[in-house]
């Protein structure tokens, strides 16, 4: 009989209470290694995370960074990056843990936004673009088995883009996996910022890093403000610790 394949979700967070207790109320109740990198929220995440068993690390805010140091902390066969406002389902959770230990790979889930057609447009583009390119993004819930992952040297610890980085790193070594059950997840960046305005930015940004930009450069121009280098997370609070 194979042995089962154990699993660790690496979850940053900034100020995402409210989605991250909505996530963690699923993943907690599964037999998933939850780890919730805070990179400094002051609306109660990192409590949150606390409170529904969580191991916690802090840190400073940088998602790349932030993924990094989570994956350092965990101890699953499969490191599975998810955003606070993920919404998966039983049958994502389940396709994670049935895949084979002895085959490591990596690979991402097909994303899905909600029924706004305009959004269902978005989400299919997205997942088509990266059937054909091998590159995945966060939404879509990117995973890797830990061989893979630290034979790249680990996630990118940069402040944006670190998912595109990952999955060109990755994408070297072999192509990634399309599971089949999707991944819904929020449309609040796009209702935020504007459908429309939204991809224009993410392709400018693309197209500048593939030229040779900078992701702290970049970071300026996406979120309007100077991104400031800081320390690494470390672990303040993890109900399982000496359970390796």
């Amino acid at each position: 009989m194979a042995e089962n394949l154990s699993v660790s979700v690496v979850v940053p967070v900034l100020d995402d209470a409210g989605p991250l207790r909505r996530l963690l109320s699923v993943l907690c109740a599964a037999p998933l290694e939850v780890i919730v990198v805070d990179g400094g929220s002051r609306d109660g995440s990192a409590e949150v995370a606390e409170q529904l068993g969580a191991i916690l690390l802090r840190g400073a805010p940088s998602r790349g960074g932030q993924l990094a140091a989570g994956a350092r902390a965990a101890h699953g066969d499969l490191v599975w990056m998810l955003h606070a406002d993920a919404q998966p389902v039983p049958e994502n959770i389940k396709e994670i843990l049935n895949l084979p230990k002895a085959e490591p790979g990596w690979g991402r889930f097909d994303i899905q936004l909600n029924d706004a057609p305009l959004l269902r447009l978005v989400a299919a583009l997205m997942n088509l673009r990266s059937a054909l390119t091998g590159i995945c993004t966060g939404d879509q819930g990117i995973f890797v088995h830990r061989h893979l992952l630290w034979a790249i040297g680990g996630v990118p610890r940069q402040p944006l883009l670190e998912d595109v980085e990952l999955s060109k790193r990755l994408r070297r070594l072999t192509r990634p996996q399309r599971l089949e059950t999707a991944l819904k997840a929020s449309p609040r960046r796009w209702r935020e910022r504007g459908v429309v305005k939204t991809i224009l930015a993410m392709w400018q940004l693309r197209l500048r890093y593939a030229l040779g930009g900078v992701p702290e450069t970049l970071y300026q121009i996406y979120y309007g403000q100077r991104f400031e280098q800081g320390g690494s997370p470390t672990s303040v609070s993890n109900p399982h610790r000496g359970q390796d």
